[in-house]
């Protein structure tokens, strides 16, 4: 996944590429996920796209390797190519926080808050998804799921206009077995033998595990094939409050 799935040598989103899609997955019921961002993002002379997560009026988070020169969010949408979409709420963004400590050869620390230009409006298309407490880890087994607009299959390089999403489950830090897996800032989830994965394009959306956003889309495979890899927020919780209080003293 170019974007989504921000893999050291594999899943990572290079400049430029576009959005990509839930594979395995099916369409999500039209603004089931009120939280979900749309982020267009440019970078120099490309234009691509990621995820994201309402967690405030004004504030969105997503990956760190989702960072541009100039990114909009769109807010309630579902079909991103329905310019006339009833709800949506497209608002650039005023700051891009990436963590201080994001690792571009790891992916380790792959968090970015973006500021609102304004703040959105909630409504029964917008609304926050509430963020974990800090620190407190996901068993393994743990059902959730995961949603973007990104390549619905690893051979299809096309993004899908609707939103998608599809069920993973947590698994164990010692079965994730990517090189550079970091059991403190980032969680695995995806059954190794189900085609169910987050793909290109996904990238910055929320791991969701019973109603709070438990993970960020960072990467994977780049074949499409489960685990994938997500940014704890758990971890970063702090980092989080801190960043949000410093903009509004």
């Amino acid at each position: 996944m170019l974007i989504l799935i921000l893999l050291p040598a594999a899943f990572l989103l290079p400049p430029g590429a576009g959005a990509g899609e839930i594979i395995g997955g099916r369409e999500a019921r039209p603004h089931s996920r009120r939280y979900m961002a749309y982020l267009e993002i440019q970078r120099g002379k490309k234009n691509f796209s990621c995820g994201g997560f309402l967690v405030s009026k004004d504030f969105v988070l997503t990956a760190a390797h989702c960072n541009g020169d100039e990114i909009t969010v769109y807010l309630g949408a579902h079909n991103i190519k329905n310019k006339q979409e009833q709800g949506r709420q497209v608002i650039p963004a005023r700051a891009k926080i990436p963590h201080p400590e994001y690792d571009k050869e790891t992916d380790n620390n792959d968090i970015m808050l973006l500021q609102l230009k304004r703040k959105a409006e909630l409504t029964q298309w917008v609304k926050t998804i509430p963020l974990p407490r800090a620190d407190k880890k996901l068993k393994p087994r743990r059902k959730c799921s995961v949603a973007g607009w990104g390549w619905t299959s690893a051979k299809r390089n096309k993004t899908s206009d609707t939103l998608q999403e599809v069920d993973v489950v947590v698994i164990r830090d010692d079965a994730c077995s990517y090189h550079d897996y970091n059991s403190c800032t980032m969680l695995c989830a995806g059954d190794p033998r189900k085609d169910k994965n987050p793909s290109k394009g996904d990238s910055g959306g929320p791991l969701v595990c019973r109603g709070k956003a438990q993970g960020i889309v960072s990467y994977g495979s780049g074949d499409g094939t489960p685990p994938a890899v997500y940014t704890r927020v758990s971890t970063f919780v702090p980092w989080i409050q801190e960043e949000i209080k410093k903009l509004h003293p």
